[in-house]
């Protein structure tokens, strides 16, 4: 109605404006009308951008909708809009160490190295078992002389880990001169194949009174130990350091339960001069292919003992420990003559049951 009112006012004067005048004031007066009218859409709404997404004249079909019109996302956080990525195998990620992985089986040994005490067996051991084919022990384990009501899978859980084409070794010196010790190997494998290093009995009695004493200084001297009367040139053979040389003795006790074709002898003597060789026949005797050859030894003229090349993973030669090339307890020249004395038959039968002289005089 105000719009009516106000043309009805205006229309008398109408004649006195000029045509683009008046048209001007038509367009504004109408615009105005329409405001008044349509108080709604004079003024812009905030940006909907589903202002205008409504059904027309309640179709059952949507008109043509903007892209404006279509849902918006759902406010969700960044990481859940995008799609899971797949998992990925990373190449980067670091191996376990091979120290760590299990491979192969503990198995009972197939050789021990079984005596003498200070006749070179650390020495054997030592040098073996650089073979990539050789796996042994660390320990000496005595299961044999000391542990055997443990049990067999006691025994077996000491050894190393080995693949099938691996030889399983221990070594424990012992053995040679306990009584019960061939019997029990027997039992556990008649196959057993036997490394048994030597030396002459007389420095092989000094080098072990040596270690002792290093232990226990309040020893009592050599001489009284292995003597019963030295005097008379008896010898006391109850005193363990000569007993352990009565190699025959002893070799008949093994002979009663292994061929002699299954014991191998390592001359003591020979291992410091020619370790290589030793070593050689060690190899033989195993089965082994010769890889353990003298291109893998020194001479250490400070122990008077050879010792193993660097290997390339270490930075240093490996040599046995500070007991090993130990100088010797000076012991007077008749008791050592006494001794030889002594043990000349006994060296010789030894000689006869192996078919090998040592020439130990």
């Amino acid at each position: 109605m105000a719009c009516v009112l106000l043309f009805s006012r205006l229309l008398p004067f109408s004649h006195r404006l000029r045509g683009a005048t008046f048209c001007l004031l038509s367009l504004f007066l109408s615009y105005l009308c329409y405001c008044a009218l349509f108080p709604d859409s004079s003024m812009p709404k905030s940006a909907d951008p589903t202002s205008g997404c409504q059904r027309v004249d309640g179709a059952k079909r949507r008109a043509h909708r903007p892209l404006s019109c279509l849902s918006p996302p759902s406010r969700l956080d960044p990481d859940q809009r995008r799609p899971p990525a797949p998992h990925k195998v990373r190449n980067d990620t670091p191996s376990p160490p091979m120290s760590h992985m299990k491979f192969g089986n503990k198995k009972l040994p197939n050789a021990i190295i079984v005596g003498v005490k200070k006749g070179g067996t650390r020495a054997v051991l030592e040098f073996i078992r650089i073979h990539p084919d050789v796996r042994a022990a660390g320990t000496e384990t005595h299961f044999f002389d000391r542990n055997y009501k443990r049990g067999l899978e006691w025994y077996r859980g000491l050894m190393p880990r080995t693949l099938e084409s691996q030889i399983t070794m221990e070594k424990t010196p012992s053995y040679f001169v306990t009584k019960e010790t061939p019997h029990r190997i027997s039992a556990m494998s008649q196959d057993m194949k036997l490394i048994v290093v030597v030396r002459d009995p007389v420095t092989r009695a000094i080098s072990d009174y040596t270690q002792t004493l290093s232990k226990t200084p309040d020893l009592p001297s050599f001489q009284d130990l292995a003597f019963e009367n030295q005097s008379l040139g008896v010898v006391d053979m109850s005193w363990n350091a000569i007993r352990i040389g009565l190699y025959a003795l002893h070799l008949e006790n093994w002979l009663r339960y292994f061929p002699l074709a299954q014991i191998h002898f390592v001359s003591g003597e020979r291992l410091i001069t020619d370790p290589a060789g030793e070593l050689a026949r060690v190899q033989d005797f195993l089965g082994l292919k010769r890889i353990v050859t003298d291109k893998h030894f020194y001479f250490n003229r400070t122990k008077g003992f050879p010792c193993l090349k660097k290997p390339e993973s270490s930075s240093s030669p490996r040599c046995l420990g500070k007991s090993k090339g130990r100088t010797h307890v000076q012991i007077d020249r008749d008791a050592i003559e006494q001794l030889r004395d002594f043990y000349r038959p006994h060296n010789v039968k030894f000689y006869e049951m192996v078919g090998h002289d040592f020439k130990w005089e």
